[in-house]
């Protein structure tokens, strides 16, 4: 479980650096966060498994999280908060952000799959 969580963080800073949209980030630096705690409990519950014997090894990457920790705050920081997409759960908007008039909100019907079709290629 600790390797996944492990694995999940570089993911999600992968996936949160692939783009600059707030409410992104906001949703990977979540999930950053959630598996960054469950990594620190995990390892700190090493200390009471009796074949653990490198008890040095816990409060080693439990300072590495702490130190992540601080990195990570400074990181989340430094997005962008003008550019978003209005998070209609509330959970993602960027603060004092103003939520979108009724004829702003995106609407089913304004798909039109034309608009990802290009008609003068005919290479497929």
């Amino acid at each position: 479980m600790m390797l996944d969580d492990a694995m999940i963080i570089s993911a999600k800073i992968a996936g949160a650096e692939g783009g600059n949209l707030y409410s992104i980030r906001m949703q990977n630096a979540a999930i950053i966060r959630d598996h960054a705690m469950h990594l620190y409990v995990q390892v700190g519950s090493l200390r009471f498994h009796k074949s653990f014997k490198e008890v040095e090894y816990v409060k080693l990457i439990r300072k590495e999280i702490d130190e992540f920790r601080l990195l990570f705050i400074e990181w989340v920081a430094s997005f962008d908060t003008n550019n978003h997409f209005w998070d209609e759960w509330g959970l993602f908007n960027p603060p004092g952000a103003i939520p979108p008039s009724e004829d702003e909100t995106y609407n089913d019907d304004d798909f039109d799959i034309n608009d990802f079709l290009n008609d003068d290629d005919d290479d497929f």
